[in-house]
């Protein structure tokens, strides 16, 4: 019987690990307003947003993209911040729900969610009001069915989905039509 060489006749012999990566400094530009955070490579931009930069409006609830509590945008775009590393962010602009207000006037929607009582008790509005945003950046929805199905990625376990098309509806309704009849 031969013996064996190579990687399996090394298999005895205890490698040590490679040591974590190093944190990195990455800047962010959040609701306008630049920031440089030191994080670990592997941070999300969920947990630099509440745990770097105190900003706790948004939400973590399922830590796995399947709930939209922790929906932001990016580049106007709605993305899962859970998801996403805050280093895939950086030199682009993300919006929270702290930022859609300007001063003390409420963003529209905002508004809106108030005003249709499109929430109870409140852990999943700062994402679907961000997600709300992009739905109508987007302007893919013209009927209540397509905002159901355009904002089924974030949960409301309270169940104040009829509430929160009311809202969206609200502000679609009171935007000018765009060109191809759609919401601009």
């Amino acid at each position: 019987m031969s013996q064996p060489t190579g990687p399996a006749s090394r298999s005895h012999a205890r490698k040590q690990p490679a040591p974590p990566p190093e944190p990195m400094d990455v800047t962010l530009t959040i609701n306008g307003s630049r920031k440089t955070l030191r994080v670990a490579p592997w941070t999300s931009l969920l947990d630099a947003l509440r745990l770097h930069l105190d900003l706790t409006g948004t939400k973590k609830g399922c830590d796995h993209g399947q709930c939209g509590a922790c929906t932001v945008l990016v580049d106007g775009r709605r993305i899962n911040a859970c998801l996403t590393l805050a280093v895939m962010t950086e030199g682009r602009a993300v919006t929270t729900i702290e930022g859609l207000a300007d001063g003390e006037a409420l963003h529209p929607l905002q508004e809106a969610f108030v005003e249709q009582d499109a929430f109870q008790c409140g852990y999943c509005t700062p994402g679907q009001i961000c997600s709300a945003v992009g739905l109508l950046e987007e302007g893919q929805a013209r009927t209540d069915d397509d905002i159901r199905e355009l904002m089924s990625g974030n949960l409301c376990r309270c169940g104040a989905y009829p509430n929160i098309v009311a809202a969206i509806r609200q502000v679609m309704d009171s935007q000018p039509a765009s060109q191809d009849g759609g919401t601009p």
